[in-house]
């Protein structure tokens, strides 16, 4: 399946419609079969991530940042190991946003990721991002109590949430910032898998909080806001992409495809070299030439 048919698949281009219990955790598009075509796609487009990102920071004109959403243990952290390996560091950044601190509980909701843009020629990774304002707190809107927000503005907090990020989001394209989105559509079933699987490995334990599982007993209200925000804010100048997240090696391919895809569109070159400075690029050349 050739790599636009494949990502306009999961890219949310009618968001009215859009029903989340319509969509599949593990669909993998014919490629169960051979997994190896799967990774063999991924380390292609991994090899190209690595040309393109580098024109991207040579370029200076473009900035990417990347969102992951999704449930615990839907493999966020692992799709950024995985498909930002070949990425060289100095043009990369990621961020993982947590509760808010007493100085960002200041300002608007948007500020603190404001604040952890990209700069031109990098790719930026929310992992979590803005939208845990739609969702955790959506979920638990006792949070709601510590922004201490006018009252007046609480009437009608989500659709006003929703308009202000599609807002920032138009903002950051029209100023060269372009955005992906991705929700990792992982089922319940996988992630009560992952869960033990974290309490059984030593080594994996520290990824496991007792928190997760409070937050799984509120598994329908999250699916409901999730659903909302996909249907509210996936515009055409970033829509989201809803990724089966079941198995890992597929959810990560995607989100190669579309990251290559993006920069590939976005052309990035790198910097001429007039006559002028090739002149003096010659002039160099030779006396070094002559130590």
């Amino acid at each position: 399946m050739k790599t636009a048919r494949l990502l306009s698949r999961f890219r949310i281009d009618t968001p009215a419609r859009f029903r989340l219990a319509g969509r599949t955790y593990a669909e993998t598009c014919g490629f169960d079969t051979d997994k190896d075509d799967a990774k063999a796609a991924l380390k292609s487009d991994l090899e190209r991530l690595s040309h393109l990102q580098e024109r991207l920071y040579a370029h200076d004109r473009w900035a990417v940042l990347v969102i992951l959403q999704g449930m615990d243990a839907c493999g966020k952290d692992s799709a950024i190991k995985h498909v930002m390996s070949g990425i060289n560091p100095q043009g990369c950044e990621v961020t993982s946003f947590k509760a808010p601190s007493a100085e960002e509980l200041e300002h608007d909701f948007l500020w603190r990721h404001a604040v952890r843009l990209p700069t031109r020629g990098r790719i930026g990774i929310f992992n979590r991002s803005h939208y845990e304002e739609v969702l955790v707190v959506r979920v638990h809107p006792e949070l709601l109590e510590r922004q201490r927000l006018p009252e007046m503005n609480r009437r009608r907090i989500w659709p006003q949430r929703f308009s202000d990020i599609c807002a920032f989001e138009r903002y950051l394209v029209h100023n060269g910032t372009r955005v992906l989105k991705f929700f990792l559509n992982v089922s319940r079933e996988e992630q009560r898998k992952r869960f033990l699987d974290r309490l059984d490995d030593p080594e994996k334990r520290w990824k496991f909080s007792v928190g997760d599982i409070a937050e799984r007993k509120l598994w329908n209200k999250y699916m409901a806001a999730y659903e909302d925000m996909i249907r509210h804010t996936s515009i055409p100048e970033a829509p989201w992409y809803v990724v089966p997240a079941d198995d890992k090696w597929f959810c990560r391919m995607i989100i190669g495809a579309a990251l290559v895809r993006t920069l590939q569109e976005l052309r990035p070159q790198y910097p001429r070299v007039d006559q002028a400075m090739l002149r003096e690029m010659r002039k160099a050349r030779r006396a070094l030439l002559a130590e």
